[in-house]
């Protein structure tokens, strides 16, 4: 199992949706969007019978590069827990204001 913070390479087999809902307690539909979701983007590939794999690298991986943006987003969930939003509904608001906010820079 992929521990937290452990970063993945190419060619590195991401844990099975069983093992994540196990080790997270999210539910498994959300699991699988967002494999499909990263599948869609080419960073990773499903082999049936064996696994999803990790094809593509994002340009700078090192922790470094994305602290304190991680950071930022880590304090976000916890704020909007508190305002009472359950995670599937945290998540929502998150792809709907993403989608928003990448059609805005499109146009």
């Amino acid at each position: 199992m992929v521990e937290e913070g452990d970063l993945l390479r190419e060619g590195d087999r991401l844990p099975t949706v069983k093992e994540v809902v196990a080790h997270l307690a999210i539910n498994a539909n959300t699991v699988l969007k967002a494999y499909r979701e990263l599948e869609c983007e080419g960073l990773v590939a499903a082999r049936p019978g064996v696994g999803t794999f990790v094809t593509a690298m994002l340009t700078d991986t090192s922790p470094a590069a994305y602290g304190p943006l991680r950071l930022e987003l880590q304090r976000r969930p916890a704020e909007a827990r508190r305002a009472g939003l359950d995670d599937e509904s945290i998540e929502a608001l998150f792809m709907t204001t993403f989608r928003t906010t990448a059609q805005e820079d499109i146009a």
